[in-house]
């Protein structure tokens, strides 16, 4: 039948899919997380002297918190 064709892609060969960038900034919160409270860990460890548990504490609680923003600002999809 006339009416029973197929939709036409509406981009070019070089676009990026739509939410392409998703992946990217659950790997960016994930990483800046740890970057950023391992930092924060470290400055303990040189100012309480402890050895490096400092440091880790603050990977770990980084990684918490990464996955947390993850959850919040990409959620399920809809």
């Amino acid at each position: 039948m006339a009416g029973d064709q197929t939709p036409q892609p509406t981009g070019g060969p070089g676009d990026t899919p739509p939410n392409a960038g998703q992946g990217w900034t659950a790997l960016t919160y994930l990483i800046a997380g740890m970057g950023v409270w391992g930092f924060i860990g470290w400055l303990v460890d040189q100012w309480l002297d402890t050895g490096g548990i400092a440091t880790g504490i603050g990977v770990v609680l980084g990684m918490a918190g990464g996955i947390i923003l993850v959850v919040r600002r990409l959620g399920t999809p809809t």
